[in-house]
């Protein structure tokens, strides 16, 4: 699950956000789809499963939506604070909650001179509003990591609404399941620059290894 403060692009959530999410709700439906016994699972059972799988998802994904609204909420207070934090500062201790704010590697190479120019710009910018608030992308946002995180569901399940045996179905929906671990994984290889096809198949492995324990513990 995510807690960030929001997109920092033009797009409303970043590619890795998208992957995570995903991820997120592809391993919450696979504890179900990964419990069901096909030797002994009827229509009933499998009706049971589809119901607990489908339901679980739409309740993380509506959970997920809202922590991503309070990271968003939290980050921008820790951010007007800082500033405000900044504006009454004498200015050496504003240089050093500059640099406490910045990336470390960016933070490593700015000069004291640097530092008192960006705390004389700050103090030139009109007053900070008195709380923070959410707008249209925020809730674009949620509404994205819910989809994700919903949508993520059906592939998977899909399988058993349109097949009448459940041992195919299950044989189907688990090759679906690797496929999209493979693609998600290939996906964030290429993101974090490593290579695509290693991380897909660690990625099979790391989930294949998740729902394991999700299910060995209860979950």
């Amino acid at each position: 699950m995510l807690n960030h403060a929001g997109p920092t692009s033009g797009r409303v959530l970043d590619p890795i956000d998208r992957v995570s999410e995903i991820l997120f709700g592809l391993i919450m439906v696979l504890t179900f789809t990964g419990s069901l016994s096909v030797a002994e699972a009827r229509r009933e059972e499998v009706r049971t499963m589809l119901i607990g799988a489908i339901g679980c998802n739409l309740a993380w994904g509506i959970i997920d939506a809202v922590l991503y609204l309070m990271g968003i909420l939290a980050e921008r207070g820790r951010a007007l604070a800082t500033f405000r934090a900044v504006r009454a500062a004498d200015p050496e201790q504003a240089q050093r909650l500059i640099a406490a704010a910045m990336p470390p590697v960016l933070a490593s190479v700015a000069s004291p001179a640097e530092l008192s120019a960006l705390h004389d710009r700050l103090r030139q910018l009109p007053d900070p509003p008195r709380r923070t608030g959410l707008g249209k992308r925020d809730w674009l946002g949620a509404a994205g990591v819910f989809l994700l995180v919903f949508g993520s569901t059906f592939p998977v399940v899909v399988p058993f609404l349109v097949m009448r045996s459940a041992v195919p179905a299950l044989r189907v929906s688990n090759g679906i399941s690797i496929a999209m671990l493979f693609v998600l994984g290939c996906a964030y290889g290429r993101m974090t620059g490593t290579r695509p096809a290693l991380v897909g198949a660690a990625m099979v492995v790391l989930g294949a290894a998740l729902v394991g324990l999700t299910i060995a513990l209860g979950g």
